[in-house]
């Protein structure tokens, strides 16, 4: 096994947990530009163990939006359990755009750039966000509370069209995103 197979101590993983935290904070509150010493300093480490955990900024951001995507598809299957499909399909699509206006709006475009050499970040964020959502839309479908054929990429996309057209008046976003799912609601 190597040192990077084994798994973390219980301390080494509250750091490198509290670190992707903060960075979580500190890229929302300061952009993607947040000086790492500040970051280390926040979660109460040096830096050497925020450097051990993260050898560049790019790894720290690809932690940080992991844990997003992660966040977005556990958030899919608590809804999925407490609630009638097609409103679990249409609270997790209002997450997701609340999730977008918080933390990814005017972002997004960096963060892909940065990360645009790290395929594995982003095709692991990609797919679980897409199956996530897709299993929310098969349920829905299955019951007969959408019409068939809606596809997650699609309403992926549509989401993120709503947050970049209501940038500047998030108070729009909730209407327009109730339309959205009026379009795809069964007759």
């Amino acid at each position: 096994m190597t040192t990077a197979e084994r798994p973390l101590r219980a301390d080494a993983r509250r750091n490198r947990d509290r670190l992707v935290e903060v960075a979580r904070s500190a890229f929302a509150e300061r952009g993607l530009d947040a000086p790492l010493d500040d970051i280390a300093r926040r979660a109460g480490v040096g830096p050497g163990t925020l450097y051990r955990h993260f050898p560049t900024r790019e790894a720290l951001l690809a932690a940080v939006y992991r844990g997003d995507i992660e966040n977005l598809a556990a958030r899919a299957r608590e809804l999925a359990a407490s609630c009638p499909p097609r409103e679990a399909l249409a609270r997790w699509m209002s997450d997701q755009l609340d999730y977008t206006f918080a933390t990814k709006l005017g972002m997004g475009s960096a963060i892909k750039a940065m990360l645009r050499d790290d395929s594995e970040t982003m095709d692991y964020c990609r797919n679980t966000l897409r199956g996530a959502l897709g299993e929310l839309i098969d349920a829905a479908t299955a019951d007969g509370s959408i019409r068939p054929g809606v596809q997650a990429i699609t309403l992926l996309r549509l989401v993120h069209g709503i947050a970049v057209a209501c940038e500047t008046e998030p108070e729009q976003a909730p209407a327009m995103l109730s339309i959205v799912v009026d379009g795809i609601t069964a007759v």
